[in-house]
């Protein structure tokens, strides 16, 4: 029995290590399915993750390059100009303006008289005295009045003497009433009468002896005569007009001992001119030399046609160095009240509203108007428009308007800026 059992108990062992094995290889190829299945779908999940990764790339990199294409653009829409900063003039500056030199007294000599120039005596560039004979215009209408208004004054003179006679008499006659009153009366109507005539015609020929003493004319002043617009012969009408109804001076006389000056201050330096103040001149005639002169009145109001201060400037030029008539450089030295500043020519917009420039202000353009001063050439003067930080864009475009954005690049000064 027992060795029954050991078999029976030995051939259970033996199934139930088969059935065990079995059991065992069974499981082990489920868990190699489950391992394949994994990683199969690990691949999977790898590929579309890298094919995501892919797209995402691609999308990104397209939008960066759109972005970085419009920023391009953008960029590239924004024109870029250069600026400069405009350069402060000194308060107190010299200007030099355009002067005309004019003797201190001019006069031209008129004939008061009708007649025909019968002698000249001085030329051009004669000194004469006050008073000198310069010439003397013969006159035989005047002559012929004047003899004629010197006859009817003796007539009348005459005919007063014997009117003074006849009222002396009948007044004595009237006192032992030998005479009737109304005869008296009558010799007094007709010496009054008389003497009446007598005035009239001493005025006629005091009249034609002052139109006979301008046969001969005179100088008015020391002076030099620059010119003599007559000669022998010539006929010369009374006053100031000629045979064509124009006006003849017989000799242009001037003095220069002392010269005027006269120049237009510009309106913007019209508060830095004041009487008293000296004045150089400078004449193409005498290179490196100036002359002297001084300030010594102003016209105290501005010309609305030039925009101008007439001044008046006194220069002595007792040796006659000088001619009147000449041009000369005047300058003066002005304190600036209002500071101005200077930029380059290329820098101004022209326009039917006037004389602009541009600005850069916070990226974007300002179009601003401006009052020109002096022109030095390559450089001009503003004395009203800019500020000492303003950025002015050097060669504008005539398309520039305000609060159109622009790029900025600094650009050099020129040299008589610096």
């Amino acid at each position: 029995m027992s060795g029954v059992s050991m078999q029976h108990k030995t051939e259970v062992e033996n199934k139930f290590e088969v059935q065990e094995s079995r059991s065992l290889n069974h499981g082990g190829d489920h868990a190699a399915e489950a391992k394949k299945s994994y990683r199969g779908w690990m691949t999977m999940v790898i590929v579309l993750l890298l094919v995501a990764v892919v797209l995402t790339y691609g999308i990104v990199t397209r939008i960066r390059a759109k972005a970085a294409l419009s920023t391009d653009t953008a960029k590239l829409a924004v024109p870029s100009v250069a600026v400069v900063a405009p350069k402060q003039s000194t308060p107190a500056q010299e200007i030099i303006l355009p002067g005309n030199v004019q003797p201190f007294i001019a006069s031209p000599i008129y004939a008061q008289t009708t007649g025909y120039l019968k002698k000249w005596y001085f030329d051009i560039g004669a000194h004469v005295k006050k008073g000198q004979l310069l010439a003397v215009v013969d006159s035989p209408a005047v002559d012929q009045q004047y003899a004629q208004a010197r006859s009817n004054l003796s007539t009348a003179e005459a005919n007063l003497r014997l009117a003074e006679i006849t009222k002396n008499r009948y007044l004595g006659l009237l006192k032992t009433h030998a005479v009737a009153q109304q005869d008296a009366d009558n010799a007094v109507g007709t010496y009054n009468a008389n003497k009446a005539i007598v005035n009239a015609n001493q005025a006629n020929v005091q009249q034609f002896q002052v139109l006979k003493n301008f046969e001969k004319v005179y100088a008015p002043f020391d002076g030099v005569i620059t010119a003599r617009n007559t000669d022998i012969g010539d006929l010369i009408s009374s006053g100031n007009t000629g045979a064509n109804n124009t006006k003849t001076d017989l000799f242009h006389i001037s003095q220069p001992g002392k010269l005027r000056v006269y120049v237009n201050v510009p309106e913007e330096y019209s508060r830095g001119v004041k009487p008293g103040m000296t004045a150089q001149l400078a004449l193409a005639e005498f290179p490196g030399r100036q002359f002297q002169g001084v300030l010594v009145r102003t016209a105290e109001a501005i010309n609305m046609t030039t925009r101008t201060l007439l001044v008046e400037i006194s220069v002595d030029n007792p040796s006659n160095t000088l001619l009147s008539g000449s041009y000369a450089e005047v300058h003066l030295k002005v304190s600036d009240t209002n500071p101005s500043f200077v930029i380059p020519v290329n820098t101004l917009i022209f326009r039917a509203q006037g004389l602009h420039v541009g600005l850069v202000k916070d990226g974007k353009a300002v179009v601003t108007p401006v009052t020109a001063g002096r022109d030095f050439g390559n450089t001009i003067e503003i004395v009203t428009g800019l500020k000492a930080d303003d950025e002015v864009i050097v060669n504008p475009p005539d398309s520039l308007v305000t609060g159109q954005a622009v790029h900025t690049v600094q650009t050099s000064l020129p040299g008589d800026l610096k």
